[in-house]
């Protein structure tokens, strides 16, 4: 966002100027290598993905590696956090039988919350999670895990009857239904899980970039004054909206992966 700002105010690109608007793309979203550690080329979501990772796990850490009976601050901080994601999500959704996967699923919310967040931590100013590949590596862990218990807990003719064949339903409507629910629980089901996330924080990156180049670029004596700071409102607007979004997102994100993990711990479809 900064970049395009900046690279607009050099040019001395406003509405009166004689220059079209810089309208951001695709190129927001390109980054060139900061550095390289032999054949890996660590781009600037790659760093802000590890120091997402670094947070989540030296906040955890530095709550929970002395716990006191009368927690201090941070440990109380971190249990909220932790007792948030358990109760609201994995036991209202899991249940008891979930308790077991409340670690994993605490870590991938505030893992995905702080990717998302970084959109508006100045200096980052980009939401991890709007790269496919971040999203994707993360349904990826959800659905290597629903198949795993599923096949665990079922045997392989048990979980192909949990995935395909829906209880309750007429036999003669069967030859209709398998292929669907085959096809959505295997290949359905992790893809949307992943382009949710990354569609998401992709489009509210996006408006949030094309207002704050627009402020610029509309700001001119005269109205274009007034033009300007609409726009500018506009994009301080979404940036407030973009932080019940990031939130929201990590929080479905989480119950979508609990709901998975439901399903294949029960009996019956």
């Amino acid at each position: 966002m900064g970049a395009d700002v900046q690279l607009a105010s050099e040019a001395g690109c406003h509405l009166f100027s004689g220059c079209g608007f810089p309208a951001p793309g695709l190129n927001e979203f390109d980054f060139k290598p900061i550095f390289s550690i032999g054949s890996v080329d660590f781009t600037k979501p790659m760093l802000l993905s590890i120091i997402c990772a670094l947070l989540v796990v030296g906040f955890f850490w530095a709550a929970f590696a002395k716990p006191k009976l009368l927690p201090g601050k941070l440990q109380l901080v971190g249990e909220i956090g932790y007792d948030f994601v358990k109760r609201s999500i994995v036991l209202e959704t899991i249940g008891k039988k979930g308790e077991k996967y409340v670690p994993m699923l605490v870590s991938m919310f505030f893992f995905v919350w702080i990717m998302n967040i970084m959109s508006i931590i100045p200096f980052a100013q980009f939401p991890v999670m709007s790269r496919i590949a971040f999203p994707v590596g993360l349904a990826a862990v959800v659905w290597i895990t629903y198949m795993t218990l599923t096949f665990k807990k079922h045997g392989f003719v048990g979980g192909m009857k949990n995935l395909c064949w829906p209880s309750g339903i007429p036999g003669w409507v069967m030859f209709i239904l398998v292929p669907i629910e085959f096809f959505s629980n295997i290949f359905v089901r992790p893809f949307t899980l992943a382009v949710r996330a990354f569609a998401n924080m992709f489009a509210g990156h996006l408006l949030i970039v094309v207002f704050s180049v627009a402020s610029w670029y509309l700001l001119s004596p005269s109205i274009g004054a007034l033009y300007g700071s609409v726009s500018f409102a506009v994009a301080v607007g979404l940036t407030g909206f973009e932080l019940l979004v990031q939130f929201l997102q990590a929080y479905i994100f989480v119950m979508l992966a609990s709901s998975y993990i439901a399903g294949a711990l029960e009996e019956a479809h």
